[in-house]
Formats: C-alpha cells, sequence, structure tokens
C-alpha cells in the first residue's frame, strides 16, 4: 500500500504558508494502519531494539503496537507535568517557543537499546530532547524511528550523528 496516497495534505494549517502532512486518514483505515505498523517493523529489520520511546502523543500510536509486535516495552515521552512519578527533563527550541519533554527516571535499565519513535520528522528538534531523556534515565539511542520524513527541513542531519534514521515515508 502507497502510504504517500493515504496521508492527507492540508493547507494552511497550523498557520499560513505550511502544508500539513496529515497522518489521520492512516489511522481512520485499518489496513492503512496495519501496512504502516508491518512497515515500520520491516524497517528494524536486524536492529537490536529493547525498548521504545514513544514522544508525545502520536509516537505513541506507532510505537505501542510495534511494542506488541515486537515483544517489547513501551516508555513514554511525555509532556512537562503529565509523568507521576520521578522524572527526568530536557527542553527544546520550536518555532514559536519552547517545550519541554519528561521521562520517568526509571524508564530504561543501564544500556538498553532504545528506539525512539514518533510520527513525522520535520527539524528534529524534539527527536534530540528525546535522545538526551533516553541518555539521562540511563538508556542507548539504538535509532530514530518515523512513519513520515520531511526530507526538505534536514531533521536527519541532526539526527544520524547520533544513532540510524529510520522513516517509512518522505516527502522532498
Amino acid at each position: 500500500m502507497d502510504l504517500r496516497q493515504v496521508i492527507r495534505d492540508v493547507p494552511d494549517f497550523p498557520k499560513p504558508g505550511i502544508l500539513f502532512k496529515d497522518i489521520t486518514p492512516v489511522l481512520q483505515d485499518p489496513a492503512a494502519y496495519q501496512a504502516a505498523i508491518d512497515g515500520l517493523q520491516g524497517l528494524l529489520a536486524g536492529v537490536p531494539v529493547d525498548v521504545f520511546a514513544a514522544i508525545e502523543s502520536r509516537g505513541f500510536l506507532f510505537a505501542g503496537p510495534l511494542g506488541l509486535a515486537m515483544d517489547k516495552g513501551v516508555a513514554l515521552l511525555r509532556k512537562q507535568g503529565k509523568l507521576p512519578a520521578d522524572t527526568f527533563s530536557a527542553s527544546y527550541d520550536l518555532e514559536y517557543g519552547q517545550a519541554t519533554l519528561e521521562v520517568h527516571r526509571d524508564a530504561f535499565k543501564p544500556g538498553q537499546a532504545v528506539m525512539v519513535v514518533d510520527d513525522l520528522l520535520a527539524t528534529g528538534g524534539t527527536a534530540l530532547a528525546s535522545a538526551e531523556l533516553v541518555r539521562k534515565a540511563g538508556g542507548t539511542v539504538a535509532g530514530f524511528l518515523f512513519l513520515v520524513e520531511l526530507e526538505f527541513l534536514d531533521g536527519r542531519q541532526k539526527l544520524a550523528t547520533l544513532a540510524p534514521v529510520f522513516s517509512l515515508v518522505q516527502f522532498g
């Protein structure tokens, strides 16, 4: 299945001049959603992964099914103040300000191979902060996994110095 044909373009969202890549049609179609999960799992063939780190919130939609399919755990990387136990935090820049992600201090065992998962790779800022959290919590970043990559924003170049980058669908 060509997921590029399922992902919808929404012009001028969230602000004028942005062409938003909307993955909700993938989630609404069970065959497309399954193709996405199968495709992402296929990208990881031969890659050692102990646990998935899911970036809030759409990363949860892919890391959860992958964890089940591959018999791996899932740790949540959440917005500040959303996790109930002791956390590490990492802040990162957005085009309109700054944001902070957190992870439970006990999310990873020392040295675990952690695959960071999100729906979309743009500039890479969120994924870089996620890698910092993985390291703070004792894990090792095994890679970064995305359903969609916006290649023209060069996020891959920022991440590839840390670990392999995998994306199922690319838009140039």
